[in-house]
This record gives C-alpha cells, structure tokens and sequence, in this order.
C-alpha cells in the first residue's frame, strides 16, 4: 500500500537541478504506487514575511491554505532545496514562517518548557543541494542548514526526519554526477 507524499520544492526556479531533483523523485514516487502532491513554492502567490510575528494574525493566502491541507494529508513530506550563504532558501524560510503557525504545526502550554508537536506522525526526506562539497559542509560548516530543517523545525513540529541526502558541488558537476544524484533521489522515492 502506498503512502501520501507530498513533495515541497524550495528553490524558487523549477529549471533548476532542484527541480529536476524533485521531477525525479515524484515520478519514481508515483511508479512505485504512492499518492503523490507537489508544492512548487515559486509558483506560489504568497508574502514570505511575518509581518507582526506572533502578534497578530496574518491571513493566509489562498496558496498557503492550500499547502497546510496538503501537509494535514501527507504521511511523508519530501522537501527539495538547496543551501545558499549555508542555509536554507529565504523563500522556503519564509513558507515555514507563514505555513508552520502556532495552532497548525506546534502549540504551547502553559506550564510547558515545550510546545505539542501538531504534525506528529509524518516522515520526511530532505534532498539537498550546494556547491560546497558536502564533506566540507558537514565536517567544517557542520551542516546548519540541514540541521535547521532536521532539528529546529520539523523534528519540533513533530516531523520525524528519514533520509537526507546531500548532493554537491552543484557547480561545475557533469552529466554523469548529475545523473547519479538523480538516481539516488529515484532510490528513496522507490523504498
């Protein structure tokens, strides 16, 4: 029986290799019998900023609806980006920040050091990209970006994280780097 997967691509260009990442994985996804979704966050009609913080309510636009319905019906959350200044894109930063709400994703109590973790129950994999050999970026930068995505934010909400993949130096790779990266995203979509 195949599980509900939805795939969430955080670059903002899908004619990038993220993008061709996440074509990779949903089609391997949708072969091996799952249900699969996609959130294409450049293509989303959204403001990225929190304008008040948790001050105040900031409607959610109809695009962020849409991908909070998504995430309620995903069992596994597949998330494509790539690591710019050793972070997570400002873009798919800001999705968190307007998707991952109080109420949705998490929920303090008082009395509690830590909030309930809303999305509990849900798996993930992170396939990402930079152009730093992933070595360095794990041995010397030790891997914010990853962590940020694996520690601070899904494994909070509840999200337990499967697989991450790291796949670089993007720049300058060839054709066959590329396709073997390509093969190991179609891997793990097909497990």
């Amino acid at each position: 029986m195949g599980k509900r997967i939805l795939v969430i691509l955080g670059h903002p260009s899908s004619n990038s290799f993220c993008g061709a990442l996440a074509d990779r994985y949903v089609q391997a996804a949708n072969s091996a019998g799952h249900e699969v979704r996609e959130l294409r966050l450049g293509a989303l009609s959204f403001d990225p900023i929190l304008r008040e913080g948790y001050q105040q309510v900031q409607p959610l636009e109809a695009d962020l609806l849409k991908a909070q319905a998504d995430i309620t019906w995903a069992e596994h959350l597949t998330f494509v980006y790539p690591i710019w200044w050793g972070a997570i894109p400002a873009l798919l930063k800001g999705f968190f920040d307007r998707v991952f709400l109080p109420g949705f994703a998490f929920k303090y109590r008082p009395g509690k050091a830590f909030p309930d973790k809303l999305l509990q129950g849900r798996t993930a994999d992170l396939l990402v990209t930079m152009d730093t050999p992933p070595w360095y970026y794990r041995w010397i930068y030790r891997m914010p970006g990853v962590h940020q995505m694996r520690k601070t934010t899904l494994d909070f909400c509840g999200i337990r994280p499967l697989n991450t993949l790291t796949f670089g130096p993007v720049l300058n790779s060839t054709p066959q780097q590329r396709n073997s990266w390509l093969m190991q995203a179609q891997a793990i979509a097909e497990g």
